[in-house]
């Protein structure tokens, strides 16, 4: 483990966070588990990758992939309100058809490289040179987490967003609220898959440099795992949606760091990434359970003592 192994860490993390935030608006705003994501992610790599080689400016790309995530969002969300196929349903059935997508977007290949310019040699160009990539990429995810943060926050206090979150927090009600849930679950949707596309086109020009049919495989795991160590070590009482937010963020750079640093043991392989996110979810679902168990066992001696 070294320093160099905790800044790779903190910059994949920092990107990843992007998608945490988009899994989070669905699974813990919306209350819904779309599996869409391990499409949409790859989706927005494709997009980005494909429209860069072909000359187009890097933020139109970035902008463009996000807008391809949207309607990868929109696909699911009228499937679950329109056909009322179940959420996990509907999205395991977009997230198919998107593998054929993203196949035809990247010209029938498995893999495509960045050729043109990028927003990395954009990013590049106004730092010293010599900079190192993982200083540039913590740099710029810290800065479009710190935007989204802002933005969702500023959003989800407005009255579509408020009524995003009742749809969330009890649907019956906020129909008898005049609220259109259905409505409320697209742009949830939308929202949550365009923020997933925007970290696949970032990481697919800051860390991989390159665009991956297969590399959403395993994304909604490693969103959830993020998640629920967030929650964990950074929320223990009601807070405002921009700390949970935050907390989010953090909890996507500590699994990215911690991940980072397990893969350094000699004795671990790469193969070995499933297992280690196994085991880091497990431990992070269990401490909330340890820590109140802990709690009560003092309380018990505590009321003990006093009895003698």
């Amino acid at each position: 483990m070294s320093l160099s192994t905790i800044q790779s860490g903190i910059a994949q993390g920092i990107l990843w966070a992007v998608l945490t935030l988009g899994v989070y608006l669905t699974f813990r705003v919306l209350d819904v588990a779309d599996l869409t994501i391990e499409g949409t992610f790859p989706l927005g790599a494709a997009t980005a990758v494909v429209l860069l080689n072909t000359g187009m400016h890097p933020v139109l790309a970035v902008l463009c992939a996000i807008l391809a995530g949207m309607c990868a969002g929109l696909v699911t969300g009228l499937l679950i309100t329109r056909f009322k196929i179940p959420p996990i349903l509907s999205g395991i059935l977009t997230q198919i058809a998107l593998y054929s997508v993203n196949i035809r977007i990247m010209s029938d290949k498995a893999t495509v490289s960045i050729s043109g310019n990028s927003l990395k040699k954009m990013v590049s160009a106004l730092f010293p040179e010599g900079t190192k990539s993982n200083t540039m990429s913590i740099c710029v995810g810290f800065l479009i987490c710190a935007l989204i943060v802002f933005v969702l926050y500023r959003f989800f206090g407005t009255e579509i967003g408020c009524a995003i979150r009742a749809t969330g927090n009890n649907r019956n009600m906020a129909r008898a609220q005049g609220i259109n849930t259905d409505t409320m679950t697209i742009l949830c949707l939308m929202i949550s898959n365009g923020l997933v596309a925007l970290s696949g086109s970032l990481i697919a020009q800051f860390d991989y440099g390159s665009a991956l049919v297969n590399m959403g495989q395993g994304t909604i795991v490693i969103g959830l795992a993020s998640i629920i160590i967030g929650e964990v070590l950074f929320i223990h009482k009601e807070h405002n949606f921009a700390y949970m937010m935050s907390a989010v963020v953090c909890g996507a750079i500590i699994y990215r760091t911690i991940i980072a640093c397990a893969l350094t043991l000699p004795w671990m392989k790469a193969t070995d990434l499933k297992l280690i996110t196994a085991v880091i979810v497990a431990i992070a679902l269990a401490l909330p359970v340890i820590r109140d168990r802990a709690a009560f066992a003092r309380r018990v001696r505590s009321t003990g003592k006093e009895a003698r």
